[in-house]
């Protein structure tokens, strides 16, 4: 797959058939790096997700017409928090990786959140080395690890948390 051919846009409640497969084979493949879980989420009607698109920033990577990777971006509420986004829910499928998808999902939500924001946190598993070397690349630092932040199938994950600063310089 060429980088090139990839096409980057905002995610709308349309999407929400194409989203939900791509969301629910993340959360069954690579449950370790999400928060949900696949059996939660595959009880949900196509009006949860549809909403879901409607109230949040996601993007989609799409390779001809084909739901090939995705992120969201959620913006802190309330006044003294209100100057942060999380990137939240990256995950790009088996298929399209190494293609540099991840590397435009992530440079298109910094883009889009540049004048929203003043700084993007994300949090990852801290086993997965190739999604951390992708975040450090783009400019993102780690400040912290959440221990046992999250237990899949009786096995506790630690997160990196990391945060990338968009403050004009």
């Amino acid at each position: 797959m060429d980088a090139a051919q990839i096409q980057i846009r905002r995610l709308t409640p349309a999407d929400a058939a194409v989203y939900r497969d791509i969301r629910l084979e993340g959360l069954q493949f690579n449950p370790e790096a999400f928060g949900s879980a696949f059996e939660a989420e595959t009880a949900e009607p196509l009006t949860f997700f549809s909403e879901w698109l409607g109230g949040s920033a996601a993007f989609g990577a799409f390779h001809d017409s084909e739901l090939v990777g995705m992120a969201g971006l959620l913006i802190r509420q309330g006044r003294k928090e209100a100057h942060k986004g999380l990137l939240v829910g990256m995950f790009v499928r088996a298929s399209a990786r190494k293609a540099g998808v991840g590397r435009q999902l992530v440079e298109t939500k910094v883009e889009f959140t540049r004048h929203r924001v003043e700084l993007i946190q994300l949090s990852v598993v801290s086993d997965n080395e190739p999604a951390r070397r992708l975040y450090e690349r783009l400019g993102f630092l780690e400040y912290g690890i959440e221990k046992e932040a999250l237990k899949q199938d009786g096995r506790y994950y630690d997160e990196v948390l990391m945060a990338r600063d968009l403050k004009p310089d």
